[in-house]
């Protein structure tokens, strides 16, 4: 007796603004980027779940071969492959996102900061190459602002790294910088990065259910 193919049931969402009706498939996988050069992280996001971080898996690149280990049982660190050239560095990064965001519905990735000094051009060259690979495998890019994001997670849109992940402590009673950098002296990568992917996830989540 042949065994009938599963099937995945797909809840749509009607929304209505004014006379137009949108439908919203709500059974998605979701990704927040945090795409950099040093300390790229991603939040992935199934919708069938209630939106917390204990529902989320997160993944990050790192230098520090101790990070390059899994916390908390979510958040996945791994270590950068050794490059020659800027090139080699944008693939391999780019190549390490798209592993893990196959199969995702919609990514959401930070915008630009348009006060941004040092290597811009190096950092627009690396996304570049990661919205092509998004491209081709037909994955629905969102571009969010960082202030959008920020003001999420804080009620400010301007807010610090030290002041967003604070937020992220009183939101999930969860404290990053202790699991995972305990003999650091302050925050930063990848604390801040799992952070910023975290709640570039729920600004991509919001801005597809704005209800």
């Amino acid at each position: 007796m042949e065994m009938e193919p599963p099937i995945r049931w797909i809840y749509l969402l009607y929304l209505t603004t004014g006379n137009n009706v949108r439908i919203i498939n709500t059974c998605m996988i979701l990704a927040g980027i945090d795409y950099s050069l040093n300390g790229p992280a991603i939040c992935v996001y199934d919708t069938k779940r209630e939106l917390k971080f204990a529902n989320c898996n997160c993944y990050f690149l790192t230098d520090v071969k101790k990070y390059g280990q899994t916390f908390l049982k979510n958040v996945h660190g791994e270590l950068f492959e050794p490059y020659s050239q800027d090139s080699e560095r944008y693939d391999s990064i780019s190549e390490w996102v798209m592993r893990i965001c196959i199969g995702c519905d919609q990514v959401g990735l930070e915008g630009y900061a348009y006060n941004a000094t040092g290597r811009v051009f190096n950092i627009a060259e690396n996304t570049g190459v990661l919205k092509y690979k998004l491209y081709q495998q037909s994955i629905p890019v969102e571009i969010i602002e960082p202030s959008k994001s920020k003001k999420l997670a804080t009620g400010k849109g301007n807010a610090d790294k030290e002041t967003m992940v604070k937020a992220f402590h009183e939101e999930t009673g969860i404290d990053l910088h202790q699991e995972i950098t305990p003999n650091k002296t302050h925050v930063g990568s990848p604390v801040t990065d799992i952070v910023d992917a975290y709640y570039l996830c729920k600004a991509l989540y919001k801005t597809i259910f704005p209800v």
